[in-house]
């Protein structure tokens, strides 16, 4: 695991990692990357019948461990049937009570993982929340870390990380989430193909 408090070479060093990524990407990367928590943020507002916020934080909620078309189905799934299902018992209840009419901000952890990624879903102009998945780690840290732990449950670490992000995106000139999307989506296709 990479520490939770990093020298500043360190974070210039992961910082350095996210931008040459993003410029491996092609211009259709770029532009799938730049239209994803847009798009997500739709989905959001149609599945939960305009209420964007309440989509989002269900998305969000029933996100951990699953790709991005099981996370929808699920999703869907709940508004539809009017509970959630298909998911751990905790994810479940987070879901549950967000669609019960609790403010995701309430229910979700925001200094982690799930709740930037219903930020970022609920506003993609949103400039500070960044998404610290696996693949946004390992992209940081130039290594393809697979079944091994990462530890980014641990703020420091996913502060860190986050601020990489931040920092990258201002040099670009984006905002830190289109980063990451970005790079997600040429991360994910290279390794793929």
């Amino acid at each position: 695991m990479i520490p939770v408090k990093s020298t500043q070479t360190q974070r210039t060093t992961y910082t350095r990692a996210i931008i040459e990524k993003w410029t491996t990407a092609t211009p259709d990367q770029r532009r799938r990357g730049r239209d994803w928590y847009a798009t997500a943020h739709r989905f959001a507002a149609d599945i939960a019948s305009g209420d964007t916020e309440a989509g989002a934080g269900v998305v969000a909620a029933l996100s951990a461990n699953k790709s991005w078309a099981e996370n929808c189905r699920l999703a869907r799934k709940a508004f539809a049937d009017g509970e959630a299902s298909g998911h751990v018992r905790d994810a479940i209840t987070k879901a549950n009570r967000i669609m019960a009419g609790e403010d995701p901000r309430t229910v979700l952890p925001m200094h982690i993982k799930t709740g930037c990624f219903f930020l970022c879903i609920a506003d993609p102009e949103n400039t500070e929340a960044v998404v610290i998945d696996r693949h946004a780690h390992d992209i940081a840290v130039r290594e393809i870390y697979g079944q091994r732990e990462r530890g980014l449950g641990a703020s420091g670490r996913y502060n860190l990380l986050a601020d990489c992000y931040r920092d990258a995106a201002q040099r670009i000139g984006e905002v830190p989430s289109t980063v990451q999307a970005v790079t997600w989506v040429a991360h994910i296709e290279r390794h793929r193909g």
